[in-house]
């Protein structure tokens, strides 16, 4: 195994040939056309995925290419996918399916298709025979490999299926354009080894392998400098940073040195394993200055019979600790959470434990998901729970949520909050939104120059998922 999970630097600096060999190419189409091919870089999933496409889409820029927002000014397309439920694949098919139309009209465009969905063998072998005009395709470990293999299906004229590597490795140096010039992702990790018996992540992502604390401070020290207000680090779950590697520290020492950098900006994390959360994680939150009151804890189900056939490794008791135990440190703590409904072999007991522990704990936000089977993992051979008793109890477990989010919401009308815009709304153009420390949504009349700033806030009302009100 390769010291600490990282990727030698010779194989960069490899890469890096190719990204000049690819810009030489591109300066010369410049000179001879007037304007620069387009790259236009398509993603699916979540904030992981989110992060690799922001590499992928500094890779584009680096190579020579003008990153565009529409396939049809595109001269390379590169589909991100994902692989965490069924709906997600088949979005990613038929929209790779609509692209077939632009590579006839423009036969020298280059479509790529990559991400934790063609990690999959039986994925793998969809593209390959029912999607000819895909170019190449390649998976989570090997982003690094972008410019290599765009620059041997151009030499070479072949389609390509990179292999995955045979060890997943940390890349570090690799450019980034990042969608957004006030908040950002950071990876701190990649990969899982907890095997849920419903996630795939595991088979798609490999196991887990951390960076080094070095080049994450400084990677955020960089962000804060540029004028960053909002910077969350991720990983599948970042409560176990470090332990695959040895490193002599672990996530709350990473986050009390992240801590000490001065500026003005709230430090983020996601996504934290209860099995995993100490209390020397939360005692750092607590003491911080930066580090938003914020803590995603997923929970999946309140039945300890369903936590065990999930293989989540923490009972229903171990996750009450962990709450009473950051309200104790944090009384005004935001705590969101993720459940499953519907999961294989969940009884009407079970689903009624999942409502009483939402009634016990009092979750801010809940994000929430009908069970869907995935190919290849333990769950998908258990006793499924039909359709309509899913849907049902969905129902109810939202409106129930509802209820308690709104509950939580009322206190804070008529207190000041702080805001970070994000511009006009899409839903609501005549107005701004933005998000608390506690990551809930706020909605205010605004103006352009409050966008990627803090705004000071006052809600005159508030329903489950917002807050409505002006700035002060």
């Amino acid at each position: 195994m390769n010291k600490n999970n990282i990727l030698p630097p010779e194989e960069i600096e490899a890469q890096q040939a190719y990204i000049a060999r690819m810009r030489r190419d591109n300066d010369a189409y410049l000179a001879e056309h007037g304007t620069r091919r387009g790259a236009f870089v398509l993603t699916f999933g979540c904030q992981q995925n989110e992060a690799d496409s922001e590499k992928l889409a500094g890779l584009s820029e680096a190579m020579g290419y003008t990153v565009v927002d529409c396939p049809e000014a595109a001269d390379l397309i590169v589909v991100n996918t994902c692989a965490i439920r069924e709906h997600a694949e088949q979005k990613a098919l038929s929209i790779v399916g609509q692209y077939k139309h632009l590579k006839t009209k423009n036969p020298s465009l280059v479509i790529a298709v990559c991400g934790c969905m063609v990690t999959q063998e039986h994925r793998k072998d969809d593209i390959k025979f029912r999607y000819p005009y895909v170019d190449f395709v390649f998976g989570t470990s090997s982003i690094h490999r972008f410019p290599q293999l765009l620059c041997e299906k151009l030499a070479k004229g072949k389609r390509l299926y990179c292999p995955e590597e045979t060890e997943y490795l940390v890349a570090e140096g690799l450019p980034i354009r990042r969608e957004s010039s006030y908040r950002a992702w950071v990876s701190i990790m990649y990969g899982c080894n907890n095997f849920c018996s419903y996630c795939i992540v595991p088979y798609v992502r490999g196991r887990e392998r951390s960076r080094e604390m070095g080049p994450i401070v400084e990677e955020v020290r960089e962000l804060v400098a540029k004028g960053y207000k909002d910077i969350t680090l991720l990983g599948q779950n970042v409560n176990s940073y470090g332990k695959d590697s040895g490193y002599p520290y672990d996530f709350a020492d990473l986050l009390a040195e992240l801590d000490k950098i001065e500026g003005d900006f709230y430090l983020r994390f996601m996504t934290s394993h209860p099995k995993d959360a100490s209390r020397k994680l939360i005692d750092v939150m607590a003491a911080s200055e930066h580090i938003a009151r914020h803590f995603h804890l997923p929970m999946q189900s309140g039945s300890d019979k369903i936590l065990k056939a999930m293989n989540r490794h923490y009972d229903t008791a171990r996750y009450l600790d962990i709450v009473s135990y950051m309200r104790e440190k944090m009384p005004d703590v935001t705590i969101t959470s993720d459940i499953i409904v519907g999961f294989p072999g969940e009884s009407e007991e079970d689903f009624e434990g999942t409502l009483n522990m939402l009634r016990t704990v009092g979750f801010d936000m809940l994000y929430s998901f009908i069970y869907s089977p995935r190919k290849g993992t333990p769950a998908a051979e258990m006793e499924q729970v039909p359709r309509e008793i899913q849907n049902a109890r969905f129902d109810r477990l939202l409106a129930l949520q509802g209820e308690i989010a709104k509950a939580k919401n009322q206190p804070l009308v008529g207190k000041p909050l702080r805001v970070l815009c994000d511009g006009v709304s899409k839903n609501n153009p005549a107005l701004y939104s933005g998000r608390t420390e506690g990551n809930k949504i706020a909605f205010f009349e605004g103006a352009p120059e409050d966008t990627g700033k803090f705004v000071d806030f006052v809600a005159d009302r508030a329903d489950a998922f917002a807050f409505y009100g002006k700035k002060i």
